[in-house]
């Protein structure tokens, strides 16, 4: 399915809300829609052991976010890359900006070329459900695939089903390190929230399971942006 116009959507949610599973389902649905996870970027920099990755290790193992200038450059070093900073470009952010800060920043870039974010929706999930589903989340670490115990296990326990390689357990997947996580992430989100909210371009859609919030945020995006015959 193609959308009558450019989109540059921005997905807003706590740590573990599943804004890369509805990112996943927006790039089956929307093919012309390309992606940068800010999670992604960052397990890419510290497995490779870049400088970058080793300072952004530090701070998730004890549950804080990384500080809004490293995330600034990295994220918009990415768009220049991918040659994304166009205003024809279609694409989405997962995870970035989550400060006020780092969205002025990125606002500043993107204006140069026009390529400002026309859409961000937060994903609104039960913040009760999202600790019980970190301490039963597992992953493949090489392909990213990522299994939960008690809905989506895998095939062999502990295993990858396509692999058969170990799964592994994120150094910040437990209740303790989460929570830290998301306390500063409901400190963070309401200035956030308002700073797009006030340029017209914020939406919400609630649910505490994927199946609930996909239809919904489809629903948005093809309201908002239309298709082509």
């Amino acid at each position: 399915m193609t959308l009558a116009r450019p989109i540059r959507l921005l997905l807003l949610g706590a740590p573990g809300s599943g804004k890369g599973t509805q990112t996943s389902r927006l790039l089956n649905q929307f093919p012309s829609i390309r992606a940068i996870s800010s999670g992604d970027v960052l397990r890419t920099q510290i497995a490779a052991g870049t400088p970058v990755g080793k300072e952004a290790s530090t701070y998730i193992k004890n549950g804080q976010l990384v500080p809004d200038s490293t995330m600034v450059g990295l994220i918009t070093s990415q768009l220049s890359q991918k040659g994304w900073l166009n205003q024809s470009s279609t694409w989405l952010l997962d995870g970035f900006p989550r400060t006020v800060n780092q969205a002025k920043s990125l606002r500043g870039v993107l204006s140069k070329s026009k390529a400002n974010l026309n859409l961000v929706v937060e994903l609104d999930v039960d913040q009760r459900i999202i600790l019980d589903r970190i301490e039963a989340r597992w992953v493949h670490v090489p392909s990213g695939r990522v299994y939960n115990l008690d809905y989506n296990p895998p095939k062999v326990p502990f295993k990858d089903d396509v692999t058969g390689e170990p799964l592994s357990k994120r150094e910040d997947d437990t209740a303790e390190v989460f929570q830290r996580r998301l306390d500063k992430y409901n400190q963070e989100i309401g200035p956030l929230k308002s700073f797009y909210a006030d340029i017209g371009i914020l939406s919400t859609v609630s649910g505490n399971t994927s199946d609930i919030i996909y239809p919904k945020l489809s629903k948005l995006i093809l309201d908002k942006f239309g298709t082509t015959a």
